[in-house]
């Protein structure tokens, strides 16, 4: 696929990089279930799932509180390190500050 960047406007620039962020993220999301499902097939031929073989919330605990949380989904947080998580992104291109975020 080749686009001539140089051709574009600013706002198709915008809403290209919301694309492939977009895009992005879906397949880091779907890599991650895939390899999370190949972990839970390895643990269960070996006759364990996956809270025996880890402490439960070590799939989910990165180690950091986190600092902001989703308005309508107190459940999606988000430490502040790291790549911004979509619905952060999506915030802020509605002009929400991450102030406006914080837990």
């Amino acid at each position: 696929m080749n686009v001539d960047l140089d051709t574009l406007s600013l706002k198709e620039l915008k809403s290209l990089k919301t694309q492939v962020d977009r895009a992005v993220d879906s397949f880091e999301a779907r890599q991650k279930q895939k390899a999370l499902e190949a972990l839970k097939a390895t643990a269960q031929e070996h006759g364990f799932n996956l809270k025996d073989l880890m402490d439960g919330d070590s799939l989910k605990k990165s180690g950091v509180a986190p600092k902001y949380a989703h308005p309508e989904n107190p459940e999606q947080t988000w430490t502040g390190r790291g790549r911004k998580p979509l619905w952060i992104q999506e915030a802020l291109d509605s002009g929400k500050s991450l102030d406006d975020l914080a837990i």
